[in-house]
């Protein structure tokens, strides 16, 4: 790791003398590139500048130590030699913090899908208190959701829904929820009382644009069709509902939510150019499958991440074995505990898998 960070720190005091070249500074594009690579830099160049300067300042505590000095400067040398310690120590595990490659899919915007799983209409309904959870969340932190996509069942639920979260890192916040996500509390529609489990699939998908995942119109079948949800005569009478059909991979979007086919045929390019990038990531973990595989924000749509018991008014995350009783605060919204370790745990795991070595 030392020799990384002196690059880091060799990169950014070029970057300083590039942008101070006379020639350079008439390209404004050219220093618009280099003022945003340094900014990249300049937390880590900071943070290991620091801790040379506090390694520095220990070693020459600890020489003044060898040294034959009175028994007070002794006590204050020792005292001082702890502090120094302690903080070599803080700035040491917030550069190794800083130098984990960031994901670029965090700072993205979202598509949420929700789809019923075991469980019949027990399940739909979770799905619309999944729905209605999400949408809560992103409405505490300021950030906008618009449904794309809807399958309603007939007492409220969903089969499917598909909806999108736009707000500068959301993706850093949602992409945990990927995974089943099981429930067990008595239906409304159970007359004896029993408690019964249900199942409802969540995956979250960063939004693409069609510059990163490009779309070939030789490569897509559109069909037109009538709504067939609510939205009045207009959506019934006119074939404004569309359905793309990606011809190499097989794979089907459709979108009415929507009384313009222009609006929903944009939409639906939207939600696949999304899976398709998730499909090709997806691929790429596998064949980079490591022996020491990350578990947390995986997005494996199979794993069990979460369960919901509602007579006990427990929320259980599977992934990190954290238990809240605090079941009705998090359906209203309060997730923030659960993303909170999630990401810390994140962070704890990518750390370990640097390895041994990359010590100071």
């Amino acid at each position: 790791m030392l020799e990384t960070l002196k690059q880091i720190e060799a990169r950014y005091e070029e970057l300083m003398e590039l942008m101070a070249d006379p020639e350079v500074v008439q390209d404004h594009l050219r220093v618009a590139e280099l003022a945003k690579e340094r900014a990249e830099l300049e937390d880590v160049v900071t943070a290991y500048r620091a801790f040379k300067a506090t390694s520095e300042e220990l070693d020459d505590t600890i020489e003044l130590l060898e040294d034959d000095i009175g028994p007070e400067l002794r006590e204050l040398a020792e005292m001082e030699v702890a502090e120094l310690e302690e903080r070599k120590q803080a700035l040491h595990d917030n550069l190794q913090r800083l130098l984990i490659p960031k994901d670029p899919r965090d700072v993205k915007d979202v598509i949420v899908e929700i789809r019923a799983g075991a469980g019949g209409d027990e399940a739909g309904l979770f799905a619309a208190d999944l729905y209605r959870m999400y949408t809560r969340y992103a409405e505490q932190r300021g950030w906008k959701t618009e449904i794309l996509s809807t399958h309603p069942t007939g007492i409220g639920g969903f089969k499917e829904v598909v909806f999108d979260v736009k707000g500068r890192g959301a993706f850093s916040h949602f992409k945990f929820e990927s995974g089943v996500h099981r429930v067990q509390r008595v239906p409304i529609t159970e007359s004896s009382g029993r408690i019964h489990t249900s199942t409802v699939t969540v995956a979250v998908l960063p939004e693409m644009t069609d510059v990163e995942v490009e779309l070939k119109p030789e490569d897509i079948e559109m069909e037109a069709y009538r709504a067939s949800g609510p939205g009045g005569q207009h959506m019934q009478k006119n074939a404004t509902a569309i359905r793309l059909i990606h011809k190499p991979s097989g794979m089907t979007v459709a979108c009415e939510s929507e009384r313009s086919q222009t609006k929903n045929k944009r939409r639906a390019l939207s939600i696949l150019r999304s899976r398709l990038y998730e499909e090709k990531l997806q691929k790429q973990r596998k064949k980079r499958a490591r022996a020491r595989r990350l578990q947390v924000g995986t997005g494996d749509r199979s794993e069990k991440i979460r369960t919901y018991n509602f007579p006990q008014n427990r929320i259980t995350d599977h992934r990190i074995n954290l238990t809240l009783h605090q079941l009705s605060n998090v359906l209203d919204g309060d997730l923030e505990p659960f993303v909170e370790a999630l990401r810390a745990e994140e962070q704890k795991e990518q750390l370990e898998a640097i390895g041994e070595g990359n010590e100071l």
